[in-house]
């Protein structure tokens, strides 16, 4: 516990020194009020990435595979001089094939992300901000391609994150920092038979020893925490960028100091106006998400024993992505 605390500060610590050290040193330059449009502003975008492997008397063996990825993206965004509200939907959804194995998932993500803000001073980078995040996925998860039990399903998990707090960027171009002292994370798992289990947190059923119910699993876990936020955007090349998010968050009254992570980072190379290649990580540990399962010889239920694991994500692919703005402008103005 007392080294998970001083992880945590350490982390706190590093997270206030790159607010303090003025990031506009490191080139990222201040917009001027005049340049920032005010008013809506929308994007929508949809995206499809392929990747295929076939084998023909290939002597070093092999599987023949092919994968997709379905992509969707809507952003809104309303600016005025003093405030503004920026939303986000993404949808991913991806899947596999291979020889002598059914169809399986390999990505799946529903996200909502809501952010409003109030500036406190003209002529400071710091604004007053609430923030709204909602996670989950469409389909049922599997532990192998092989299916057997769900591990997963849709709002099993869902994750939703309130809070209220300061970011550091309202004028610098693609860059924030965030720091939210009252951050509500409410975590659903609304299947019976994994809430039941304990999945992701919640409390678990309790049985008699004859294996029967007597109190099901709870669908709702609540915490209230810290919540740390860094986005950063950047063209590193021509038609070469850099998007990075990286969220810290450690509850309160649950293990206080245990810092959930979850890092994603992107390479986007675009190629033309509708070919793009796409580089991803993403890196997640949360202490509710336990990965090994034992059988419990009583209720023959399984059960969770082992702590939570580094998760890791890995994406590469090429594919179409399509501005519908464009389109439907294309279409109004012939």
């Amino acid at each position: 516990m007392q080294s998970c605390r001083l992880h945590f500060f350490a982390v706190l610590l590093a997270f206030s020194s790159a607010v303090i050290a003025q990031p506009d040193s490191l080139f990222f330059v201040k917009k001027k009020t005049k340049d920032i449009k005010l008013g809506w502003v929308t994007k929508k975008e949809v995206g499809l990435y392929l990747n295929q492997v076939s084998f023909t008397n290939w002597n070093a063996g092999g599987t023949n595979s092919i994968s997709a990825i379905l992509s969707g993206k809507a952003t809104a965004r309303y600016k005025q001089e003093k405030l503004f509200w920026n939303s986000t939907l993404n949808l991913r959804y991806g899947l596999n094939k291979q020889d002598n194995l059914p169809l399986f998932k390999t990505e799946d993500v529903i996200e909502v992300i809501s952010n409003f803000g109030i500036e406190k001073n003209p002529t400071s980078n710091w604004f007053y901000s609430a923030r709204f995040n909602l996670n989950t996925q469409f389909a049922n998860g599997f532990s192998n391609p092989d299916g057997g039990d769900p591990i997963s399903k849709f709002l099993a998990p869902g994750y939703v994150f309130m809070g209220l707090g300061m970011e550091y960027g309202r004028h610098i171009e693609r860059l924030s920092f965030y720091a939210s002292p009252f951050t509500l994370k409410t975590t659903f798992v609304l299947d019976s038979e994994l809430a039941n289990k304990g999945f992701f947190g919640v409390d678990p059923a309790i049985y008699d020893l004859e294996g029967n119910i007597i109190k099901a699993g709870r669908k709702v876990r609540q915490e209230l925490g810290i919540l740390l936020t860094n986005q950063f955007e950047e063209d590193v090349f021509e038609n070469i960028k850099v998007n990075s998010l990286l969220r810290l968050y450690t509850d309160y009254i649950n293990s206080f100091g245990n810092v959930d992570l979850d890092w994603e980072l992107n390479v986007d190379m675009k190629v033309n106006r509708y070919v793009k290649a796409t580089l991803g990580s993403h890196l997640r540990y949360d202490n509710d998400i336990k990965v090994e399962l034992q059988t419990n010889e009583i209720t023959n239920e399984e059960i969770v024993i082992k702590g939570a694991k580094l998760q890791w994500k890995q994406i590469l692919g090429v594919g179409v992505v399509i501005d519908l703005d464009n389109i439907i402008k294309a279409s109004t103005n012939p």
